[in-house]
């Protein structure tokens, strides 16, 4: 979970955890203790950060210059651009093999200073602090998302509940496109994280999910109050068992309460799932849709 990224902290803490993996791995400092790899202690994609982006090269916009494009690249000018990109891909490389010098450099000091501390201390102080994280115990996967804000449209006569696709900003009313983001699912709630980002955008409480399901092989759909979030991932199965097996482990936790007898026959009920853990939260069940009425 650390080394892929899905702890988001500090380097300076990161470069501690490596540390204490290397104290209860080997124990004290010592020249002859075998080394793992640097990429077995610390996330790599900490290093790949810090080297420059690539060049950014403008589209070409007629199919002309495309094609001038495609006829220059296959002569001189090819050879040139190969050139200039082989001596830059050197570069990175040296640059990347500093980066990932300097850090082992960095984890190895910090390994002198925990002389004495032995394999259980060493594992016991790294996973209090991966705990500090709020999200710890989650299981977090890549999505992209999308919000999907509902309309009322009429089909055959009869008032049908339609959504169109919009894009989604947590932080802002309007969304300039799909975001990448964390999903993570724990035992308490559902929240949303920005990569990298140690608090989370947004949590629900199992209380005011109302639905989920997968929309297509690709496509997972969480109905949250007035909103049906759409996650694009190749997880979607994953994600379903995993809330399924949550919801099944808080249904099971919550006692029976006491029920007035009915005054009439009880027409047939939709299924209650566990509020238990939310208890601001409105039931679990099926929506009307908006504009509905009631008596």
């Amino acid at each position: 979970m650390v080394l892929r990224g899905y702890v988001p902290t500090s380097e300076e803490t990161l470069q501690t955890l490596a540390a204490l993996r290397l104290q209860s791995l080997n124990s004290d400092f010592s020249t002859h203790a075998p080394f793992p790899r640097l990429e077995e202690l610390f996330p790599p994609h900490v290093l790949h950060a810090r080297l420059p982006p690539p060049p950014h090269r403008p589209p070409t916009k007629c199919r002309g210059a495309r094609l001038r494009a495609g006829l220059l690249a296959g002569g001189l000018w090819g050879q040139a651009l190969a050139k200039q990109r082989a001596e830059r891909d050197q570069r990175l490389r040296g640059r990347l093999r500093e980066e990932g010098a300097s850090t082992m450099a960095a984890i190895v000091e910090k390994w002198k200073l925990l002389q004495g501390m032995g394999r259980p201390e060493a594992m016991a102080a790294y996973m209090a602090l991966v705990r500090e994280w709020p999200g710890f115990g989650s299981t977090l996967f890549d999505v992209d998302l999308h919000v999907v804000r509902p309309w009322l449209g009429v089909v055959q006569g009869q008032l049908w509940q339609w959504a169109t696709l919009t894009p989604l900003s947590l932080q802002s009313p309007v969304g300039c496109g799909s975001q990448r983001l964390w999903l993570g699912i724990g035992a308490k709630a559902v929240s949303l994280y920005k990569p990298g980002e140690p608090e989370p955008l947004d949590s629900f409480c199992y209380g005011r999910i109302s639905s989920f399901g997968a929309s297509d092989s690709s496509t997972f759909r969480l109905s949250v109050e007035d909103r049906d979030l759409l996650f694009e991932t190749s997880q979607v199965d994953e994600i379903a068992q995993l809330l399924n097996t949550y919801l099944a482990s808080a249904g099971a936790q919550q006692l029976p309460q006491p029920q007035e007898p009915p005054t009439s026959p009880p027409a047939s009920e939709p299924t209650v799932l566990p509020q238990g853990l939310c208890p601001a939260a409105e039931p679990w069940q099926h929506r009307p849709p908006v504009g509905s009425s009631h008596s």
